[in-house]
């Protein structure tokens, strides 16, 4: 359908190349047309379909003299077959030739009579010495049919008495080419094309073999590696490719050499050919990334959709390669491996044996093609195939020695995977076609250290979460296990072991990318994508239980009990008019509540201050992955570079590489900023934790907060100066008379600088703040309890009032019977996160240098908050493969929890503080 042609009796008069073709009718008494097309000529013995004249068997045609001028009239010159010549003519009929060997040894003549046998172009001496007669179908295991080839049954017979008969080396080819094309299928009861290949090699022993190779006969082609159970094993393991692989350095070699041997169909031997270029790539692509499939180390992974149209337009006949891995000998020559061949379609009576993973149980096979529209032409070789077979899934698997420390290999194994296509509409048919190259090393002493590591630090993470929950028993004030405990644990337990997860984890991204990327000699190998499993099923894992994590430190942050005691006393009294009496009394004059509301403001913006500023986190992150380019040491290729040409082929991800490089990142930026804000910028421009505690300090007001029921934290706050609501010029000089050392230090002891205190209350203390707070909570119980007489605003400010004398009482050490000691935390104590003294009788400030008030706050918990947002983003990139959309949800997951820690840490502050939500800005 490509350009036009004459019709029947009709010669060419111009043709421009089939684009504008100009035909004239012939005459009569010239009705045929000449074999090139361009005259008419006489016929005597008649005309072909095609409108050319026949000449009968033997017979050539002629149709111009000697000297090339045209005749009139045809001849048509019989081929002498006799003992002088020999002749026949060609397959063309315009020429005579001598006849096939078979004919003169058999019949001495170039005729096949009887009894002699003609079979495939061939004469064979009837019946005597003829193997037995071959199945001459080709099954397509994948669509369950089974077709009379035509290819098959024109030359299958004859392949074979050649082959047996005569040693003819193409004739012994095309037979096993034959056998290829059947999936190297064998079956004790079928004689097809496998069967007789085997039947010639077992009968064949004594012909010798080929390069010391037992599989390999003299003029046979070497199909198989053996069937005995284990011997793949063998020919995969038991000797090493005699050549070393290194990434850098002056020896640096990782080109992979192979070479192929192609025949055709009918078994002549092409050329050999090097991989390069594309030969088994069937997916078009250019010329520098076809060929980077063959540099070692780097994981090449090429997959398209291709028509069956172009399918049948570009291989209509089949070619079979005999695939080859060049290296150079001892000696300087260069040196041939042959490379084994896994096909995924062979069956070994009716069952398919390469399926599994156990390769003791593999045939491996030598010869493979890429594509076959030849067998399935059932009747008219002439004709388009009924059915095709394309080589959908080849695999290159080149796997690293166990322990090798110089690049040294097992010989490769290609895989293919077979695809039958019925066809019936070309043009709108495709085939998904993939090509890789994949690397692998033996993982099981990997996974082995793995899983020990998990086994002791999970061992480990149980102690400290029995630790912890024995701790925070002594802080609730409670000595029963019951079922809070042990939900309890199981809370901090899920934490510690997400944290054992993470280290796993983050530890083994680093390691294979430090020691994958930075070996001179190849000594290790990446894991591949499905040895990836167990890998993401640990990130998984430890996002899970982290954020499980996260949700019980947000709980406990959003119900601590707080109270800002205020020291200020009143400064004289007021005239003040008694509400229903009509009467003007004198009282105290009040102490502004100001100082209180912007101490909660002050309180409620550090809430979610951290050691780190998250967007530049996620945005320094984001810049170093894809500006600077590391996400290119995450690809799977021996390169350690940052920059990669466009033209330049690129490698998948893998997932471990991916890990390592975001969370190395993650954490290095994570530690410089810790570093800046704690050496510089705290000190020299804002620290506002250590601003609060000041803060508290200038305004007259400690904080008493609980964090567990008998556990929490105490800032004082009490004025060495006795008052703070004043003018501004009293409180310069106040702040004057204290930095020259001309008062009392802030301490809560005399002559201590100590402002902040972790406190451990006896349970008789926390009975009593309880039995005040109960006024605050008691108007959202019911009616009946509520006071008639008094509205709600007025209790609570009578509650107020109470707590606040009581707490500043406590202080003052007022109380006997719930008095408290300070004393400072032992090693062990400040190490374990608990408190090794109960108190009983009083209870104890212990000595804070380190503003351990922070717990209940975002800052107090960054390591917590990091891991998290590490494995959030991680969690993100591992499902999407992007680092960019992985950082815009790390984001909005920050800004999502800040949020919600600001709103309900707000309303919680205010319900417990007594400070009206609407001055918390």
């Amino acid at each position: 359908g490509s350009s036009c042609v004459c019709e029947t009796g009709y010669r060419m008069v111009s043709g421009n190349d089939g684009f504008s073709v100009t035909c004239e009718k012939c005459p009569e008494n010239m009705s045929g047309v000449t074999q090139d097309g361009w005259n008419c000529i006489t016929c005597p013995k008649g005309l072909t379909s095609n409108g050319n004249c026949k000449c009968s068997n033997n017979e050539i045609l002629v149709e111009r003299s000697v000297d090339g001028i045209l005749l009139d009239e045809a001849l048509c010159i019989h081929c002498n077959g006799s003992e002088q010549s020999f002749s026949a003519s060609d397959a063309s009929g315009s020429r005579c030739v001598r006849c096939e060997e078979t004919f003169i040894q058999v019949s001495k003549s170039c005729d096949c009579n009887s009894p002699n046998i003609l079979t495939g172009g061939l004469c064979f001496l009837a019946p005597e010495g003829l193997l037995p007669k071959g199945v001459a179908t080709v099954r397509f295991a994948e669509l369950g049919i089974t077709l009379t080839s035509a290819w098959f049954l024109k030359n299958l017979q004859s392949s074979a008495s050649a082959c047996w008969l005569y040693s003819n080396l193409t004739a012994c080819q095309a037979l096993g080419n034959m056998c290829v094309m059947n999936m190297n299928s064998l079956s004790s009861s079928v004689t097809d094309a496998c069967g007789l290949f085997q039947y010639i090699f077992v009968n064949t022993a004594r012909s010798g073999i080929v390069h010391s190779i037992p599989y390999w006969r003299h003029n046979l082609p070497w199909l198989y590696y053996g069937d005995q159970p284990g011997l793949a094993s063998q020919v995969l393991e038991k000797n090493n490719f005699p050549t070393t692989f290194s990434f850098k350095g002056t020896d640096k070699d990782v080109k992979l050499q192979f070479i192929a041997a192609s025949f055709d169909a009918a078994g002549n031997f092409l050329k050999w050919q090097s991989l390069e270029g594309g030969i088994l790539q069937l997916c078009p692509d250019t010329q520098t990334k076809l060929n980077a499939a063959y540099t070692f180390g780097t994981t090449y992974q090429q997959s398209c959709k291709i028509s069956v149209s172009k399918i049948l337009l570009d291989f209509a006949n089949p070619v079979f390669y005999d695939l080859f891995l060049e290296y150079n000998g001892g000696n300087g020559q260069q040196h041939l491996w042959a490379i084994p061949i896994l096909n995924l379609n062979l069956q070994y009576n009716e069952k398919f044996v390469n399926q599994g993973s156990n390769m003791n149980n593999w045939l491996l096979t030598r010869r493979f093609f890429l594509v076959d529209a030849l067998s399935g032409k059932e009747n008219d070789l002439g004709k388009p195939p009924r059915v095709i077979r394309i080589a959908s899934q080849i695999t290159i698997s080149i796997r690293l020695v166990s322990h090798t420390q110089r690049g040294t290999i097992y010989p490769p194994l290609i895989t293919v995977t077979y695809t039958d296509v019925l066809v019936q509409n070309p043009e709108t048919q495709s085939v998904m076609v993939s090509f890789s190259v994949s690397y692998e090393m033996n993982q099981s002493e990997a996974q082995i250290q793995t899983d020990i590591a998990l086994g002791v630090l999970g061992g480990l993470a149980v102690l400290w979460s029995l630790l912890k929950t024995a701790g925070w028993k002594r802080r609730t004030g409670s000595s029963i296990i019951d079922l809070q405990t042990v939900f309890k644990f199981l809370l901090f337990y899920a934490g510690d072991l997400a944290n054992v997860f993470f280290i796993i984890t983050v530890g083994t991204g680093i390691y294979w990318l430090v020691f994958f990327k930075a070996q001179q000699f190849v000594s290790v190998l990446l894991p591949l994508p499905s040895q990836e499993e167990d890998f993401v099923t640990y990130i998984a894992c430890a996002f899970s239980l982290k954020a499980l994590q996260i949700l019980h430190l947000l709980v406990s942050q959003l119900t601590i009990d707080i109270f800002f005691i205020d020291w200020e006393r009143p400064k004289g009294k007021v005239l003040k008019a008694v509400e229903g009496e009509g009467v003007i009394k004198s009282a105290a004059a009040p102490v502004s509540i100001w100082r209180t509301y912007f101490i909660a403001n002050e309180w409620n913006e550090i809430q979610t201050v951290r050691k780190i500023n998250p967007l530049f986190q996620v945005l320094a992150v984001l810049f170093f992955l894809e500006v600077v380019g590391f996400s290119n040491l995450a690809l799977m290729d021996a390169s350690s570079s940052l920059t990669r040409s466009s033209e330049s082929y690129v490698a998948p991800w893998s997932r471990i590489l991916r890990f390592g490089v975001s969370a190395a990142l993650w954490v290095a930026i994570a530690i410089l900023q810790v570093i800046f804000f704690a050496v510089f910028y705290e000190r020299f421009v804002e620290d506002k934790i250590s601003q609060f505690v000041d803060l508290c300090c200038v305004s007259n007001i400690s904080v008493f907060l609980l964090s567990h029921n008998c556990f929490g934290h105490y800032i004082h706050g009490r004025s060495v100066h006795g008052h703070a609501d004043t003018n501004m010029e009293e409180m310069n000089m106040n702040l004057k008379r204290e930095a020259e050392n001309m008062c009392s230090q802030r301490g809560l002891l005399p002559n201590t600088d100590g402002q902040t205190f972790q406190i451990s209350i006896s349970r008789k203390m926390r009975l009593h703040y309880d039995w005040i707070h109960e006024t605050l909570t008691r108007k959202r119980g019911p009616a009946r309890l509520l006071d008639s007489s008094a509205n709600t605003f007025e209790q609570s400010t009578r509650a107020y009032n109470t707590m606040n004398k009581f707490l500043s009482s406590f202080i003052d050490h007022v109380h006997k019977e719930m008095d408290y000691i300070v004393k400072d935390k032992l090693l062990l104590e400040r190490i374990l996160g608990m408190e090794f003294m109960e108190p009983i009788e009083k209870s104890i400030f212990y000595n804070d240098e380190g503003h351990s008030f922070s717990d209940v706050l975002y800052y107090g918990n960054e390591t917590t908050l990091l891991i998290f947002d590490i494995l959030f983003f991680s969690i993100v990139d591992l499902a999407s493969q992007s680092f960019v959309l992985a950082a815009l949800l790390t984001y909005l997951q920050q800004e999502i929890f800040r949020f919600i820690r600001n709103t309900l840490g707000q309303k919680n502050l205010a319900s417990k503080t007594l400070v009206d939500e609407r001055f918390l800005i």
